[in-house]
């Protein structure tokens, strides 16, 4: 007994999945494999790691801004963002955001120097006072370290 169907009707269409299903795979393969380029991945300073990101890789760090930190030279302001277990240096050129200030949650575009400083593009925030990225307040309840907004009374 053969594994091919009977009816030529049902083998046809049997060849034609048969073809055309490497072709799918294939044209997935290849779309993902270029969309590699274009992923842009998030991190929290305690996972930033060399290895996790080594320098030049685009990537976005996140956490809260450093109490003490933010240092203004001219156009380019020097801060630290801590997730509570670990701290980076950022530099940012250009205009911060209306509500950057110590202890915000932020998100910082850019890529690590090979001294791990991490140099950023662009840093984002959100209109409201209280925002805090979904990715580090996540990664704040994971740690145990997260304090919600505090309603008023």
């Amino acid at each position: 007994m053969s594994w091919l169907p009977r009816s030529p009707r049902a083998r046809r269409r049997l060849w034609i999945v048969a073809a055309a299903a490497p072709i799918l795979a294939l044209a997935v393969g290849l779309s993902l494999w270029a969309m590699n380029d274009s992923v842009t991945y998030f991190f929290s300073p305690s996972e930033a790691t060399a290895e996790a990101a080594p320098p030049g890789r685009d990537v976005r760090l996140g956490g809260l801004v450093e109490a003490g930190s933010v240092e203004r030279h001219g156009a380019e302001t020097a801060f630290s963002i801590t997730d509570n277990a670990a701290v980076t240096r950022v530099v940012f050129q250009g205009d911060l955001p209306d509500l950057f200030r110590e202890g915000q949650g932020i998100v910082a575009e850019g890529s690590f120097r090979p001294d791990r400083t991490f140099v950023a593009r662009q840093v984002l925030a959100k209109h409201d006072e209280t925002y805090m990225p979904r990715e580090v307040a996540d990664r704040l309840k994971a740690k145990g370290e997260w304090r919600p907004a505090q309603t008023p009374t």
